[in-house]
């Protein structure tokens, strides 16, 4: 890697030409609050934050620090949990919180226009309101911005029937590292004229440019769905029955785990849940069945529940009605939070083939035995995605530092062994990088970094990332 500039005031002059003052942060103080998202406790502040308002300076930008060799990390949300937004070797942070419009909401084809720092969830209720639906839901989904969907092939509860961001887009403008803009794609269904350059840009990190704006399809609004709540004494037993549920023909829109330690910690971080959980409860499955008829809805929950019985399932809570859903899938997307606020963690992103789930889950807690951690389990169990929390607890810095790594590439060696990979939705960026040998041979890793090079000759985008 050729030794990167460091920021100077000739370079300050120069984004303040490009910018104005008023989108250019150098104070420490400033740069400090650029230099975080959700990643454990991790800070590396950039030498200076930029907050572009459209592809002409996001261009401008990228020319100058591709000719003046500096390092640019893009900027999103910062909700990220692979510090894919931490700037490892400082110098530009580029921010995309100010591009945030929606630039055009076509009715007529059902896709939409976007700029990359827009809130999901603010798309989302923009395509309500017409009656459509944009099915992409992370639990996050109220704080992250369509960019770092992007960048991360972001997924959610509802990628099981859905799909992930990627399979909801159809175009994307790009800036490339040294300035160019193109657009990847075509804003059409089909399109099969040479590589797939957008599916590539998709997940890429933020390593082989900055997205600027995404075309991205809709969807008829789905007006109705019902969740189940379903409780099992045994963790293992409650993994078993996903598999079975879709063996069964029925495709939940939504099929989520959460084991026990992290049903009693989020009840503690949220006493206002009038929940209640059994002494013999060790996890829960919440199943969500959606559709435009009700009847239809019913009768396939009746059909989830005859296959829950064979796996020793309690009484499944049935909610049908607003107030029920929003209390239960407010406590899933905040346990994320609770295990944050309890404790010092690592959270790894690991996914399997679904019948595999069960294996996988009681694999980590061996490993976890053996190493002498605590794990807190829950994720996407219709998609085999399983967040695996380890807490610090009364780990010591040298068992944190030293000895967790180990049993962390064991979770990921039996992740793969199982036929597996690394991260269904997180990334990999900053802290699972040392863990692609796992997934990849070292022929696959030179593809993946000589087609990085392609795009980036300098290695200016997001360095320290992937794999380097």
């Amino acid at each position: 890697m050729i030794p990167f500039t460091k920021i100077t005031q000739t370079h300050l002059n120069h984004f303040f030409e490009i910018l104005g003052k008023e989108n250019t942060f150098f104070d420490q103080a400033q740069l400090n609050e650029f230099g975080h998202d959700e990643t454990e406790d991790l800070v590396f502040p950039p030498e200076v934050a930029l907050t572009p308002r459209n592809t002409q300076q996001v261009s401008q930008v990228m020319k100058y620090c591709f000719e003046e060799n500096i390092p640019v990390t893009p900027i999103g949300s910062q909700t990220g949990l692979s510090g894919g937004a931490l700037s490892v070797y400082g110098g530009v942070g580029l921010s995309t919180k100010k591009m945030n419009a929606i630039l055009e909401l076509d009715e007529k084809n059902l896709q939409l226009i976007v700029e990359p720092g827009l809130i999901t969830e603010e798309l989302q209720n923009a395509a309500i309101a017409k009656g459509l639906f944009y099915p992409p839901d992370p639990s996050s989904k109220g704080s992250c911005s369509i960019g770092g969907n992007l960048a991360e092939n972001a997924g959610g509860p509802r990628a099981v029937k859905y799909g992930v961001t990627k399979d909801w887009v159809l175009n994307l403008e790009v800036v490339l590292p040294n300035g160019e803009v193109i657009w990847t794609g075509a804003n059409t269904l089909k399109n099969s004229t040479g590589y797939n350059l957008t599916q590539l840009m998709v997940g890429s990190e933020g390593t082989l440019g900055i997205i600027t704006k995404a075309v991205l399809k809709l969807i008829p609004f789905v007006p109705n769905n019902v969740s189940m709540l379903a409780p099992f004494t045994s963790a293992t037993k409650a993994c078993e029955a996903v598999s079975a549920i879709f063996r069964a023909g029925i495709t939940p829109s939504a099929l989520e785990f959460m084991e026990r330690d992290a049903l009693d910690w989020i009840m503690k971080f949220d006493t206002s849940s009038a929940i209640k959980i059994e002494d013999t409860t060790q996890a829960h499955l919440l199943i969500e069945i959606d559709g435009t008829n009700m009847d239809l809805i019913y009768q396939e929950c009746e059909k989830v529940a005859e296959v829950l019985e064979e796996f020793d399932c309690g009484e499944i809570l049935l909610a049908d009605n607003k107030a029920q859903k929003d209390e239960i899938w407010r406590l899933r997307r905040r346990i994320g939070e609770a295990v944050k606020a309890n404790s010092v963690y690592k959270e790894e992103d690991t996914v399997v083939p679904r019948y595999e789930l069960p294996t996988l889950l009681d694999g980590v807690k061996k490993i976890g035995k053996s190493y002498g951690f605590k794990s807190v389990c829950y994720g996407h169990a219709g998609d085999g995605n399983l967040h695996i929390n380890i807490i610090k607890g009364n780990l010591t810095e040298q068992q944190w530092n030293e000895e967790l790594p180990k049993a962390i590439r064991e979770i990921f060696q039996l992740t793969v062994s199982l036929g597996g990979t690394l991260s269904g939705e997180h990334g990999i960026g900053f802290v699972q990088k040392d863990y692609m040998d796992i997934a990849f041979s070292n022929t696959e890793l030179d593809l993946l970094k000589n087609i990085q090079h392609v795009f980036d000759s300098k290695g200016i985008m997001n360095p320290g990332k992937l794999f380097r």
